[in-house]
């Protein structure tokens, strides 16, 4: 062991056995300044000689310090929106990018109105091709002409979409019942709930009154729905209107009822004196009286005297 180093070790020894002040650690020295702890703990800070001037301490100022609140609330708007834009670019450039514009789109042409080779024929020069084919009954629109298409007329399409088409199948043909000798109601009933619409008209006929006389068109005749059907209905005989023949011979009083469609059932002769032998004397019914034609009619007709023709 070096001599230097025992006399170090003996010297330390001592000066921790003695206090502070005699140790020298408390005192100052002369023409030096005492070191002290700061006391907001930012570390040791050499003290001012006696008489010399303090300085003055002052307080570190923040970037936003001196801002007043309004301001402070548009800066923070304006990085709240520049943030939006931002994410907002980020998350439709890079995270979900748009698909890349579709290639190769042509018009579709309008296919209503033409024959199905036709409108092939059209999609065809329009570089589209026909797709589907449905089909459905129209009352005016004749059978193989399209009625309407998929997409429609002015949108675009790629090679690869079909046009779906609706083609007609023409109207629905029917043969019209046998109506005939049925009353009002019930040919109405039987050729509505057949898809027909109904048409009355009347006329005088020996049918008896609301029946059915005629149809048209024919029945059994077959006609594209909806087609108008017109049924005549009867009004029943004709009305007649008794004539009056008092008066008259009995054979000239038989000749008019008999013109007339009227009837003589039953002659009977009657006592009269002068002139009234083989006149008729009474008529039943009486004159005015509406009649059918058909109808009978009983006459009363003067008793003939001996010495006259019977």
């Amino acid at each position: 062991m070096k001599l230097g180093d025992s006399l170090g070790r003996s010297r330390r020894r001592r000066r921790k056995g003695r206090p502070p002040s005699e140790r020298g650690e408390g005192a100052e020295r002369p023409g030096e300044a005492r070191r002290d702890t700061d006391p907001d703990g930012a570390g040791p800070h050499t003290a001012p000689h006696a008489g010399a001037a303090v300085p003055r301490r002052t307080k570190r100022r923040g970037p936003l310090d001196g801002l007043d609140p309004a301001r402070l609330a548009l800066v923070s708007v304006a990085l709240a929106v520049v943030g939006w834009g931002v994410g907002y670019g980020v998350g439709t450039r890079v995270v979900f990018p748009a698909p890349p514009p579709p290639r190769d789109l042509f018009e579709v042409p309008d296919l209503r109105g033409l024959g199905l080779p036709s409108a092939g024929e059209r999609l065809a020069g329009a570089r589209l091709e026909m797709g589907a084919v449905d089909s459905l009954q129209h009352p005016s629109v004749r059978a193989g002409v399209v009625l309407g298409q998929s997409p429609l007329p002015g949108q675009v399409a790629t090679p690869d979409q079909p046009v779906r088409v609706t083609v007609s199948t023409g109207p629905q043909m029917r043969a019209v019942p046998d109506v005939r000798r049925l009353e009002r109601e019930q040919a109405r009933v039987v050729l509505e709930t057949s898809g027909f619409v109904v048409r009355f008209d009347t006329a005088e006929s020996e049918e008896p009154r609301g029946r059915v006389v005629t149809v048209t068109p024919e029945p059994d005749s077959v006609v594209a729905l909806p087609a108008e059907v017109l049924l005549v209905v009867s009004t029943g005989p004709p009305v007649i209107t008794m004539p009056l023949v008092l008066g008259l011979e009995q054979a000239e009083a038989e000749i008019v009822l008999d013109s007339l469609g009227l009837v003589v059932s039953d002659v009977e002769e009657v006592f009269r004196f002068g002139r009234d032998q083989g006149i008729v004397v009474e008529q039943q019914p009486a004159a005015d009286t509406p009649m059918e034609r058909g109808s009978g009619v009983r006459l009363k007709v003067g008793r003939r005297g001996l010495g006259r023709e019977q």
